[in-house]
């Protein structure tokens, strides 16, 4: 790529990425909170890599920003395995407040845990944008060695785990006995943070060592110290409240903190933290930004891909609602329900437009409708398929296929990851804003106000980036 062609990316200026990036991860990762699990992180990875694929991406094949887009929404939903809620409640749980030891143990637990979950989406982010082209069954091997390691990990160090007989492993950092030995009913949840670390630093060694990819393992490690930052840093804001309750409650700011939903906070600030050292980290190693173009050899055909497809939907769909034990035993770990997307990302012509799209959508317009129709009768169940997921989905599927044919001239668009940036942000911002029931700011105040106005604030800074990207006419010249 000649210095020309990379002129307006070099020119963008550091806080864009990083103030652009952190609401993006902010208002996905908080909305995120409401939805859960794997899936859920790949909506927030999704809206900062086409945010920082708008601000930084170099002009090229689509195709390419595509799959380096879709290979960072994926790999960001893979840390959405591990338990969490635990390591937090050594911070903030009433019967540990005041207790030094299990919040200094509660920070190195938490730190570590954002570190690996963060740690992969810029890991798979940077190996779709550093110019180093990666295939299907390369992609499935590296990923077989992957499970293989964290298998290991968590036979090493997350074991032994039995709690009838109060064994938990040497290194823990959820809720046991050496902290709260006389609560009745304790339940400790089993770990598998150090099978995941084994996995991250593999993939980052394999894409560093083997493959030479200067960008992959450096932007890895830069989102590594976004979530080891991001994830304590959020956490902090509850854990303010819960051991400064009356001191918080009889504030200046009391009218607005008593509506504050600190667990959601805490999921804001670590989304817009994690993102933000994300862009930094994108930002400091732009002149690496080459993303390989596309070459059909050894690529997988339309009937593979579409084969691939009929494989995955129904595992995503049954994992996310049916809850089978023979698929949930399988499609549950964010490690093997990735595998399927990533060979289909790096293979394909069709499954990146569609990972960023309808595939990313399924699971949150379907956790919408469980939620609004099933659960809490918020809204007809006929009315809500049609309106939060029939139609959604419906409107995602045909805007993968124009992305799909657009691609195909092959010129270099800037535009077209605007507008898909500009859908998903308001798509995901309209579904959050059903789930927390329409919490208007000039209605009574909920626990869902707080977060909804700081939402409606990153929407607003995305639909700028969204427009600048759509309007820009060096990238179609």
């Amino acid at each position: 790529m000649s210095e020309s062609e990379h002129s307006f990316e070099r020119r963008v200026p550091l806080w864009q990425p990083m103030v652009f990036a952190a609401l993006a991860g902010g208002m996905g990762w908080g909305v995120r909170g409401q939805y859960g699990h794997e899936t859920a992180a790949m909506m927030a990875g999704l809206l900062v890599c086409l945010t920082l694929t708008c601000l930084l991406a170099p002009r090229t094949h689509p195709l390419a920003l595509a799959r380096a887009a879709a290979l960072g929404t994926l790999g960001m939903g893979i840390g959405g395995s591990m338990t969490y809620a635990q390591t937090l409640g050594l911070w903030h749980d009433p019967e540990l407040v005041g207790n030094w030891e299990a919040l200094r143990w509660g920070v190195l637990g938490t730190s570590l845990k954002g570190a690996i979950w963060i740690g992969f989406g810029g890991l798979f982010f940077g190996m779709g944008l550093g110019g180093v082209r990666y295939r299907p069954g390369e992609m499935f091997m590296l990923l077989l060695a992957m499970l293989g390691l964290f298998f290991t990990g968590v036979s090493l160090v997350n074991s032994p785990f039995d709690i009838s007989e109060r064994e938990l492993p040497y290194i823990y950092f959820s809720a046991s006995w050496h902290f709260q030995p006389d609560t009745p009913g304790l339940k400790p949840r089993p770990e598998i943070w150090a099978g995941l670390l084994a996995a991250l630093i593999a993939g980052i060694l394999y894409t560093g060592w083997r493959r030479k990819d200067g960008l992959a393992w450096r932007l890895g490690l830069w989102a590594m110290l976004g979530g080891a930052i991001g994830f304590p840093a959020g956490q902090a804001i509850q854990s303010y409240n819960a051991w400064n309750r009356e001191a918080v409650a009889e504030g200046v700011l009391h009218p607005i903190v008593q509506h504050i939903n600190w667990w959601n906070m805490m999921e804001t600030t670590f989304g817009a933290v994690m993102a933000a050292f994300i862009g930094l980290g994108l930002w400091l190693h732009r002149k690496r930004i080459a993303p390989a173009e596309p070459n059909l050899d050894g690529r997988l055909s339309t009937a593979g891909e579409v084969a691939l497809l009929l494989i995955h939907v129904p595992m995503l769909v049954s994992v996310e609602f049916l809850s089978l034990r023979s698929v949930d035993s399988l499609y549950d770990l964010g490690l093997i329900m990735v595998i399927i997307p990533l060979c289909g990302v790096v293979g394909g012509r069709y499954w990146p437009y569609l990972q960023l799209l309808p595939l990313t959508l399924i699971p949150i317009a379907g956790k919408t409708l469980r939620n609004l129709g099933y659960e809490e009768g918020a809204v007809n169940v006929q009315v809500g398929w049609v309106v939060y997921v029939i139609l959604p989905v419906a409107l995602f599927v045909w805007l993968a296929w124009v992305a799909i044919k657009r691609s195909q001239t092959g010129r270099p668009s800037r535009a077209l990851f605007g507008w898909m940036l500009l859908v998903n942000a308001w798509m995901y911002y309209l579904l959050n804003f059903a789930f927390f029931r329409f919490p208007w700011p000039w209605d009574t105040w909920t626990g869902r106000t707080p977060n909804a106005i700081i939402y409606t604030i990153c929407l607003a800074g995305l639909t700028w980036v969204a427009f600048r990207a759509m309007t820009e006419r060096e990238a179609e010249e």
